[in-house]
């Protein structure tokens, strides 16, 4: 039977002290990502939030502190985008962090006051599965997309990485929200040492049974690839003639692949035959396929996309690839009916761009018909886009970037460490080429490869990059740790809805458990 664990917090604190409290331990795990890449931090970085919503006094107020924690972090993840969104940042962190309102509730409702060992004990499972339900919510697209999942922030630890291979970055985020949750509870519940203890216990095994146990990818051979990366405060005439300069210069190195940025033309190739020669003739020159990056009308004039095009030593080989999933802000505004005033308080994208409609995996003449799928700026972040590209049989995952906007930010180094992941994930190397860097290369087990090209660089470089056989777990069955946490919350939903619907039936006269009196005897006639 469950036993009590101490006694519920006196004096909850003033709501202007606790509601910044709250703000400033959400952000706190910000600092788990690259710029700073603490990535230790992020298995103890939760706890003071947790133990402020914890020791909220009402329901309502452990959800406030879960929006304002939200939002703080959404901020602090984000703050790159306060030089072109200016204070619309704050009306956006604002409505994120309200995704982390009803985690408050959750927190508190098995946290708060005495909870028994048994409560402690679920509040392991179901306080990481509320925290995957929220990063989920935020994933979709028209909500900004997976930027600053907490799992992200262990790109380079190979256990973790490890751990990725089986059930993706949903995995490790509910782990190391499973960690700071038994922290929490052991600090602030001293009573509740067993449950908590064999929480911490079962993370670490997981940890070493994936390390110790998990498949590995087979060895597949090499390719050579390279990347051109132009650098930066060029326009976009001298970026494409800089480009070219650098891929001219890869001439009789072996490369099968050279790589350019997002954005690297505006104008597309196949609508310009001049320009589709000029490439053709550099693909001949190298002996490689060139996969550019057109920012323009695309060649049917349904409006302007973002379109990866493949170019062989004949020009364009048909093989093309346009975004799908845009920027909110960047590259269109939702609701511009609405929202449109954004343009007029910071760089919002004045012009919606197009989606693509598919995704494509294209096979490369030059490498010997190898199959890659090529991405997108952020589409990186969707750990759903790769492993779907890999599932239609892309041996080499191809990312195409620009962040020049962001040059002295910490988003180039937050969005090239996601190729790792996307890597290990899928056992897959991941190649992560930008016009002004930061520039990657992983290998399928998200190992680092070569050089990166940082943000100070203009130049091309060329790497051998490991290729592998095999499906991974996360691969072949997907997000089972989302489902699961899913049907975590499923059963506690529909527990405590049966416990309030005894404990009111308890309460009403007549009903099961009410107290029952003697029938009144009839008096002698």
């Amino acid at each position: 039977m469950d036993t009590p664990l101490g006694h519920r917090a006196r004096g909850p604190g003033s709501l202007w002290t606790r509601g910044p409290a709250a703000a400033l331990t959400g952000a706190l795990p910000a600092l788990t990502f690259p710029v700073p890449s603490w990535w230790w931090l992020a298995y103890g970085a939760l706890v003071p939030w947790l133990l402020v919503v914890r020791a909220a006094p009402t329901g309502r107020r452990a959800a406030l502190y879960g929006w304002l924690g939200g939002a703080g972090f959404m901020l602090a993840v984000h703050q790159w985008l306060l030089p072109s969104l200016h204070v619309f940042i704050l009306v956006l962190a604002l409505l994120l962090g309200a995704l982390w309102a009803p985690w408050g509730v959750l927190v508190r409702a098995l946290l708060g006051g005495a909870p028994s060992r048994g409560r402690v004990a679920a509040s392991l499972v179901l306080v990481p599965s509320g925290w995957l339900m929220v990063e989920l919510v935020r994933s979709l697209q028209y909500l900004g997309g997976p930027w600053g999942l907490l799992g992200a922030s262990q790109w380079q630890v190979p256990p973790a990485l490890r751990l990725a291979s089986l059930g993706g970055v949903w995995l490790l985020s509910l782990l190391i929200v499973a960690v700071n949750t038994a922290l929490a509870a052991l600090i602030a519940l001293p009573a509740a040492r067993p449950p908590a203890v064999a929480g911490l216990l079962v993370c670490a095994l997981t940890g070493a049974a994936a390390w110790w146990w998990a498949p590995l990818p087979r060895p597949a051979g090499t390719v050579r690839i390279a990347i051109v990366q132009p650098g930066f405060g060029r326009t976009p005439t001298q970026r494409l003639d800089r480009g070219a300069a650098l891929t001219a210069a890869l001439a009789g190195r072996g490369v099968r692949l050279v790589v350019w940025g997002e954005s690297s033309l505006t104008r597309d190739p196949a609508d310009h035959p001049a320009l589709a020669a000029r490439l053709a003739a550099l693909s001949a020159h190298t002996g490689a396929d060139l996969l550019v990056n057109a920012d323009a009308p695309d060649s049917g004039r349904h409006g302007i996309a973002k379109t990866a095009v493949l170019i062989g030593p004949h020009g364009p080989t048909g093989d093309r690839y346009a975004k799908m999933r845009l920027v909110p802000f960047g590259e269109y505004i939702p609701a511009r009916s609405v929202l449109g005033w954004a343009t007029k308080v910071g760089k919002a994208a004045t012009v919606d761009r197009r989606r693509g409609t598919h995704q494509v995996v294209m096979a490369l003449p030059a490498a010997g018909g190898l199959r890659a799928g090529p991405l997108v700026c952020f589409e990186t972040a969707f750990p759903d886009m790769s492993r779907r590209l890999t599932a239609d049989g892309a041996q080499l995952l191809v990312a195409q970037s620009a962040t020049s906007t962001f040059q002295d930010s910490w988003a180039p180094a937050q969005h090239a460490s996601l190729g790792a992941l996307r890597a290990a994930e899928n056992w897959r190397p991941m190649v992560h080429a930008t016009l002004t860097g930061i520039s990657a290369v992983y290998g399928p087990r998200g190992e680092p490869v070569g050089e990166r090209l940082g943000t100070e660089r203009s130049a091309a470089a060329v790497y051998d990059v490991p290729l592998a056989r095999g499906t991974s777990p996360y691969t072949r069955w997907g997000d089972w740790a989302l489902q699961g946490a899913v049907a975590a919350l499923l059963v506690y939903g529909l527990t405590e809805t049966a416990r309030a619907v005894r404990r009111r039936g308890a309460g009403r006269p007549g009903g099961p458990g009410a107290p029952t009196g003697q029938r009144p005897t009839r008096p002698p006639r």
